[in-house]
């Protein structure tokens, strides 16, 4: 089964139609009389020539899923988060704080905002990684610092890593809002410039 399976393939692989087209070649080349005796050297050469002139197969690229298909995913992992926090006691300055990152990460997952693989990679890892473990993290501090006094508090490491996620996805908006007001910039000159 895998020998007709590599015979078939070889049969539509670039080389074998290079070759053939090349044997057809010298076959036209013996109907004109020009190989003489030697046609079946001229026709097998010739193919041959073609086979080893035609360029590999190449096999297709990976198809990995577009940052419009990974934001759908992000999407429900968001939700998932959003569960995982409704359920854990936060300091109220905390929870604004967190809130607010939630709120624009939603506002960046709208859909036709980010389409930077970059910056998807960024949200994702805010959505799976830091946001979860920030509070995790307080969550599991909090019960040792009841054991501990005179710690620094864990509300303020929270805080403080709340206050870093907000600026770099903060960062993405400021970058998509520059990049659509370039954007109608262009298109104002283009207009201006068409009118002339």
């Amino acid at each position: 089964m895998a020998t007709s399976n590599r015979a078939l393939r070889y049969l539509e692989s670039r080389k074998n139609l290079v070759g053939c087209a090349c044997g057809l070649a010298g076959l036209g080349i013996t109907l004109t009389g020009a190989a003489g005796s030697l046609w079946p050297v001229v026709v097998a050469g010739l193919y041959g020539a073609g086979a080893l002139i035609a360029p590999p197969e190449r096999p297709p690229a990976p198809a990995f899923p577009e940052p419009a298909e990974q934001l759908d995913a992000l999407r429900a992992d968001l939700a998932t988060l959003r569960t995982y926090i409704a359920e854990v006691e936060l300091p109220s300055a905390a929870q604004t704080r967190l809130t607010e990152v939630d709120d624009l990460i939603e506002a960046l997952l709208a859909p036709g905002w980010v389409i930077d693989p970059e910056q998807v990679r960024v949200l994702g890892r805010a959505v799976r990684q830091d946001v979860p473990e920030a509070v995790d993290a307080f969550v599991r501090t909090r019960w040792w610092n009841r054991v501990v006094p005179g710690a620094e508090p864990p509300e303020r490491h929270l805080e403080r890593q709340l206050d870093a996620l907000y600026e770099e996805a903060a960062a993405i908006a400021d970058a998509l809002r520059e990049a659509e007001a370039r954007r109608q910039e262009t298109h104002t000159r283009y207009l201006e410039d068409r009118g002339r």
